[in-house]
């Protein structure tokens, strides 16, 4: 519910350009809130800190950098095939490679598959991504719908489009490899003295502020570019009211509810044991297209499409609602062996 949230205040933001609203929220989600976070949940954070190994920092603090570059190419993908399907391709390709790398290359998908729910798993995974899949079907059809309303094929690209969401989800899927695999050895650190469920906390302070990093090399580029770097202080001109308090506040909360997604995601983690936790991040994703999904339909932003796009979007939710289902069974059934 975070994920598919944060993005609307956004909507409410006025005589700011993007670049000032994304440099400023990205402070936010990026560092200031995993700083918070990590104080307030992992203790003896300096120990930790200092007792941890470098290398994986500094691993993920290089996936972090190439995931902001990933956030990049998703917006931009954005431009060039639209919301539905640049949602479709990266996400389901992030669920795919986020959750299936790590066991093939530490050669336990096989033993993995073994145990028992694990084939409700894989099925809820193949049944996700196939949501997914129509979610960005029915995301084409609606755009062929508002553009023959509205005449006009604005800047639509196949080519261009598909390269940059192959590139997001290669690199989201990064991300989340870099919090869960990456990062275990600080992760485990944090366990050790105390920090039980919050422990995946730490890992956001390394991942995070290398996607800051890339993030704002290309916002001070585009304020340098549009001579916008003055918003900061003083709103720039334009009809609308707006006020300078409001966007911070605005951007504060988008930070938030950013961050709020993984800080939640790793309680649910945690909990998941070691035998199914790699299945978690197919959940998310799984479940960020759900309520994305959910959250237009509330918004009425389908009303003014044909009924088949409607029915592809129904399809859709029904194959994610079934593999949230499938997900849950097959986790429930592995903790049975360990309880």
């Amino acid at each position: 519910m975070f994920a598919a949230n944060c993005y609307a205040p956004q909507k409410y933001i006025k005589r700011w350009s993007w670049e000032t609203f994304w440099m400023t929220q990205a402070v936010w989600c990026w560092v200031i809130w995993p700083v918070i976070g990590a104080i307030c949940t992992i203790p003896h954070l300096g120990q930790v800190l200092a007792e941890s190994p470098r290398l994986p920092m500094l691993y993920c603090l290089l996936m972090g950098l190439a995931y902001g570059i990933g956030g990049t190419a998703f917006n931009l993908a954005i431009r060039y095939i639209g919301f539905g399907l640049s949602y479709a391709i990266t996400i389901g390709l992030s669920a795919i490679l986020g959750t299936l790398t790590t066991p093939l290359v530490n050669r336990t998908l096989g033993e993995t598959l073994k145990k028992p729910g694990a084939g409700w798993l894989m099925v809820g995974i193949a049944v996700g991504t196939l949501g997914i899949a129509l979610c960005g079907a029915a995301g084409r059809f609606k755009e062929r719908d508002l553009q023959e309303k509205d005449a006009g094929p604005g800047e639509f690209s196949w080519i261009k489009g598909l390269l940059l969401a192959l590139v997001a989800g290669v690199l989201s899927a990064g991300y989340g490899i870099a919090i869960t695999d990456v990062a275990k050895p600080i992760v485990d650190k944090a366990a050790e003295y105390g920090a039980d469920y919050w422990q995946g906390n730490i890992a956001y302070l390394f991942v995070n502020p290398g996607a800051f990093l890339t993030a704002l090399a290309y916002t001070l580029y585009l304020a340098r570019k549009n001579r916008s770097l003055g918003e900061l202080t003083r709103l720039r001109k334009g009809p609308e009211r707006g006020s300078l308090g409001v966007n911070y506040l605005l951007a504060i909360l988008v930070g938030a509810l950013w961050y709020g997604q993984f800080f939640v995601y790793t309680l649910g983690r945690v909990r998941l044991g070691d035998a199914y936790r790699f299945s978690s991040w197919a959940i998310l994703m799984i479940m960020v297209v759900l309520f994305s999904s959910l959250l237009g339909l509330a918004f009425h932003e389908w009303k003014d499409c044909r009924p088949r796009t409607r029915a592809v979007l129904g399809l859709a939710i029904a194959a994610l609602v079934a593999a949230v289902l499938l997900l849950t069974r097959g986790n429930y059934l592995g903790s049975l062996t360990t309880t």
